[in-house]
C-alpha cells in the first residue's frame, strides 16, 4: 500500500459469514485520491465515487450559475452527461446512473421476467430482491411465515435461482420489509437508488434520493442503460423548533400530507431542512420520506447529519459515514438554493394527527377527530390497532409504543380493540425481542406478526368482521384507500403514529386524545398515560437475528431458472405488437371511471399477490375496483358488441378476441399509489390502447409509456363530460407523434354526431420509441 495516498480512499466490503447464523462483516481499508466507497453490503466489487459526484456537481453548478438545493445535488450529480445535459426544472428529461436497484418480490417477478427476456447475462449494478410481500397475516409470525414458505415456495424458487443466474442477491422471506433493508445496508448520504416499490423513499432519512419505479424502469437500470426522469421540482419544507411528548416524526409527514394533499407533490422532491431537522432521529426522517410517497413526490429527502452518522455507525457502517463526513457540503443545501415551493412547520407547535378515512391526505389533529367523526357517523369503535409496516417499525418506533404498553400493564390493563406488531426486518425483530419489548407489547395484548409487509398491503386474513360491516382500525402504515388493508370497502382506517395507535388501541376507542384524556385502571383509578419515551438506537449492539441474505454467485452458467407452462403463478412473458404505423380508430370506451383510481383499483393486491409472476391470470383483476360511470358499481360494465353487461377483464378479453381496441377514461391523479406495474401490463395485455385522464400519477404515467400505451390528459379537463360510455373514439396525429405536439381524440357518439377535443402529452423522443416499438423492452431488444 505504499504506492497509494494515505487520504481519502476507502474502501469497505462486506462478507458473508457461512453457518453462523448472523452476519459478520470484515473491513478493509486502503487511501489514495479518488475517494471512492464500496457500498454493496455482500458485494465489494461495486462501488460509487464521492469524487465523481463532486465533479458533476461542479459542473452543472457552474453551468446554472446558481446555488443547488441537495436534492439537485445528488440527482445532478448521478448524471450521464453533466456537461450536456438539458437542465430545466419541471420540463426536461435528465438520463441517470443510479446506484443501485432494489426490488420487492411481488414486483421482481415481473422485472426479473423481463429482465430474462432482455437477453442479457448478468445485471450491471448491484441489485437485490427482497421476500416481503407474499406472507399473509393470519395467527402470527412463526406460524405465518412457514406457511408462506409452502404456499409460494414456486415462486421464492425462481426468485432465488433468477437472483443467483444474474447477479441479484436475495433475501429470503422472514428477512424483513425492503425499505427497513435497504435503509439498514444499502442506503447512505449521497446514493442513488431506485426500487420496484412506491415507498423506496423511505432511504431518504440517510441522505439517500430513493426513489420508486416500475419494474420496466428497473431493468433499463440493471442493463447499464441511463435511467430517464422528468427533471424534478423541489418543494422545501423548512423545519423550526423541536418535537417533544406525544408529537412525533409521522405527525410531520401527516402534517405535510394535509397540506399538499395526494396530488400536491407530483414531478417534485421534497426537501426538508432547517433547524427542526436535527430534533429528528434518522429513522424518523425515514417515516417522514417514505410516506412522501402518499402526496405524489418523486422521492422525499433530508441533510446529511449527526443522526444519519450515528445510525450509520450502529448498523455497521462508520467507515461510510467517515468518508460522507469529507463531503459533507455535497451531501446538504448550498446557501441561497431556492425551492419551487416553501411549506414552514413549527414542530414546537405540531401537534399529533390522525389521517383518513379512505384517503392518506385527510389530516386532523387527535383532540379533534373524535367530534369529526361523530359528526360524520365514522364508527368510533376501534376495532384493531396495527403498528409496524415500513413506515413506522423501527427500535424507537417499538419502544416508544412498549413505554406506552407498560403503563397500561402497571394499572392492570390490556388493550380493549385487537392489536398487532409487524416488525420492520429480523433484525429489529431480534433485537425488540433481546431488549424486551417485545415482550410487552405482546403481554398488553399485542399479536407479533411475521417479519414483512403484511396488513399493510392487504395480506391479512381478516376474520373479526364480516365483508360489508362498518367498522374503524387504526394503523402506523402509510396509505388507507378503500378496502386496502383487509378488502372490506367498509372498514374506516386512519393512520397515525405508533404511540397513537398504541394509545387507541388501550382505550378501544377514536375519540381518544392521549393528551387529555383518562383511562380507568383495574382498581376504578383514574390516570393520564405519561407521553411516549424510547431510546433512538439500542445501547447495545443491534442483533443481526436469522442469517436471511443469499449471495449471488461468481459463476453462476450452471444455475437453471424454470417456469412450468402449466404454471398459474409464473408465465414467461411474449413481447406486445409493434404500432402498425396507423392512427388509432374507433375504440371502444372499456370503462369512463369515477372519481378516484389508484393502482389498487387498477389491480388490486391481496389475494392476487399470488398471481403477480403470471400475466394473464393477474389480469383478471384489472380495474375490478374501478367505479363506472355509468352505473355506479365496480366490475360491472356494458360489452357494446354483445348488449350483456360484464366484469371488467371479461369485456375487456372479449374486445380483444374480437379485434377490437379500447381505451380508459378517467378523473384526476389517475394511478395514484403504489409503484406496480401490473396496472399498465394488465391493460396492454387485454387489448387497451390509451388511458385518458384529467391528470396521471407519477409512476403511473411512466408504467403505462413503458408498456406501450398511450397515457394521455384533456387538455381541458371538462372534456371528461364530453365522452360517454357507448361512444367510440379515434386519436388521431400519431403519423407525426412529436413531443410537445398534442393529440387530437374524435370521440363519435352512439347518436351518430361527433366531436373531437385535444389530448395532452409528456412523450420525449425516446418514449415515443418505445410506444413505436410496442413497449420499451421492445426497443432495448431492437438496439442491442
Amino acid at each position: 500500500m505504499t504506492d497509494l495516498n494515505p487520504i481519502l480512499y476507502l474502501i469497505v466490503p462486506y462478507f458473508l459469514a457461512l453457518g453462523t447464523g448472523a452476519r459478520r462483516f470484515h473491513v478493509s481499508a486502503a487511501f489514495s485520491a479518488k475517494a471512492k466507497v464500496s457500498m454493496s453490503r455482500f458485494e465489494p466489487d461495486t462501488s460509487i465515487n464521492y469524487e465523481k459526484m463532486h465533479e458533476n456537481i461542479n459542473i452543472v453548478r457552474s453551468r446554472l450559475g446558481r446555488p443547488l438545493t441537495l436534492s439537485e445535488k445528488i440527482v445532478y450529480g448521478h448524471l450521464d452527461d453533466p456537461a450536456g445535459q438539458d437542465i430545466e426544472r419541471g420540463r426536461t428529461y435528465l438520463r441517470l446512473r443510479p446506484d443501485r436497484v432494489a426490488m420487492q418480490d411481488a414486483t421482481a417477478q415481473m422485472a426479473m421476467l423481463q429482465f430474462i427476456s432482455s437477453g442479457l447475462p448478468k445485471v450491471a449494478v448491484p441489485s437485490t430482491i427482497h421476500c416481503d410481500h407474499l406472507i399473509e397475516a393470519q395467527i402470527g409470525g412463526t406460524e405465518d411465515l412457514q406457511r408462506a414458505k409452502e404456499v409460494n415456495e414456486e415462486v421464492y424458487n425462481f426468485l432465488a435461482t433468477a437472483g443467483a443466474k444474474y447477479g441479484v442477491g436475495f433475501w429470503k422471506p422472514g428477512s424483513g420489509i425492503i425499505h427497513q433493508i435497504i435503509l439498514e445496508n444499502y442506503a447512505y448520504p449521497g446514493v442513488m437508488l431506485i426500487g420496484t416499490d412506491s415507498h423506496t423513499p423511505n432511504g431518504g432519512g440517510l441522505g439517500a434520493i430513493c426513489i420508486g419505479v416500475g419494474g420496466a424502469d428497473a431493468v433499463d437500470v440493471m442493463a447499464g442503460i441511463p435511467w430517464e426522469l422528468k427533471c424534478p421540482k423541489v418543494i422545501g419544507v423548512k423545519l423550526t423548533g423541536t418535537l417533544s411528548g406525544w408529537t412525533s416524526p409521522k405527525d410531520v409527514i401527516l402534517k405535510v400530507a394535509g397540506i399538499l394533499t395526494v396530488k400536491g407533490g407530483t414531478g417534485a422532491i421534497v426537501e426538508y431542512h432547517g433547524p427542526g431537522v436535527d430534533s429528528i432521529s434518522c429513522t424518523g426522517m425515514a417515516t417522514i420520506c417514505n410516506m412522501g410517497a402518499e402526496i405524489g413526490a418523486t422521492t422525499s429527502v433530508f441533510p446529511y447529519n449527526h443522526r444519519m452518522k450515528t445510525y450509520m455507525e450502529k448498523t455497521g457502517r462508520g467507515e461510510i459515514a467517515s468518508v460522507a463526513d469529507q463531503f459533507k457540503e455535497d451531501l446538504v443545501p448550498d446557501n441561497g438554493c431556492e425551492y419551487d415551493q416553501v411549506v414552514e412547520i413549527n414542530l414546537s407547535e405540531l401537534k399529533p394527527h390522525i389521517n383518513g378515512p379512505f384517503t392518506p391526505d385527510l389530516a386532523h389533529p387527535v383532540s379533534e377527530i373524535g367530534a369529526t367523526a361523530k359528526k360524520s357517523g365514522w364508527p368510533l369503535e376501534v376495532k384493531v390497532g396495527l403498528i409496524g409496516s415500513c413506515t413506522n417499525s423501527s427500535y424507537e418506533d417499538m419502544g416508544r409504543a412498549a413505554s406506552l404498553a407498560k403503563q397500561a400493564l402497571d394499572k392492570g390493563l390490556k388493550c380493549k380493540a385487537q392489536f398487532t406488531v409487524t416488525p420492520g426486518s429480523e433484525q429489529i425483530r431480534a433485537t425488540i425481542e433481546r431488549d424486551g419489548y417485545t415482550k410487552i407489547l405482546s403481554d398488553v395484548g399485542g399479536v407479533v406478526l411475521a417479519n414483512a409487509c403484511g396488513p399493510c398491503i392487504g395480506q391479512w386474513d381478516r376474520k373479526d368482521v364480516k365483508k360489508g360491516e362498518k367498522n374503524t382500525i387504526v394503523t402506523s402504515y402509510n396509505r388507507n384507500f378503500t378496502a386496502r388493508n383487509d378488502a372490506n370497502p367498509a372498514t374506516h382506517a386512519f393512520v397515525t403514529s405508533p404511540e397513537i395507535v398504541t394509545a387507541m388501541a388501550i382505550a378501544g376507542t377514536l375519540d381518544f386524545n392521549p393528551e387529555t384524556d383518562y383511562l380507568t385502571a383495574a382498581n376504578g383509578e383514574k390516570f393520564k398515560l405519561e407521553p411516549p419515551t424510547g431510546d433512538e438506537l439500542p445501547s447495545r449492539d443491534f442483533d443481526p437475528g436469522q442469517d436471511t441474505y443469499q449471495h449471488p454467485p461468481a459463476e453462476s452458467s450452471a444455475v437453471q431458472v424454470q417456469v412450468s407452462p402449466t404454471s398459474n403463478r409464473l408465465q414467461l412473458l411474449e413481447p406486445f405488437d409493434k404500432w402498425h404505423g396507423k392512427d388509432m380508430e374507433d375504440m371502444r370506451v372499456l370503462i369512463k371511471v369515477k372519481g378516484k383510481c389508484t393502482t389498487d383499483h387498477i389491480s388490486a393486491a391481496g389475494p392476487w399477490l399470488k398471481f403477480r409472476g403470471h400475466l394473464d391470470n393477474i389480469s383478471n383483476n384489472m380495474l375490478i375496483g374501478a367505479v363506472n360511470t355509468d352505473n355506479d358499481a365496480v366490475n360491472k360494465v356494458k360489452n357494446l358488441l354483445t348488449g350483456d353487461f360484464g366484469g371488467v377483464p371479461d369485456v375487456a378479453r372479449h374486445y380483444k378476441a374480437n379485434g377490437v381496441n379500447w381505451v380508459v377514461v378517467g378523473d384526476e391523479n389517475y394511478g395514484e399509489g403504489s409503484s406496480r406495474e401490473h396496472a399498465a401490463l394488465e391493460p396492454r395485455h387485454l387489448g387497451g390502447r390509451a388511458i385518458i385522464v384529467k391528470s396521471f400519477a407519477r409512476i403511473h404515467e411512466t408504467n403505462l409509456k413503458k408498456q406501450g400505451l398511450l397515457p394521455l390528459t384533456f387538455a381541458d379537463p371538462s372534456d371528461y363530460d364530453k365522452i360517454r360510455p357507448d361512444d367510440k373514439i379515434s386519436i388521431t396525429g400519431l403519423k407525426s407523434f412529436a413531443p410537445g405536439k398534442p393529440l387530437t381524440a374524435v370521440i363519435k357518439h352512439s347518436d351518430g354526431s361527433q366531436v373531437s377535443i385535444s389530448l395532452n402529452h409528456t412523450f420525449n423522443e425516446t418514449q415515443i420509441d418505445w410506444f413505436k416499438a410496442g413497449s420499451a423492452l421492445n426497443r432495448m431488444k431492437e438496439l442491442q
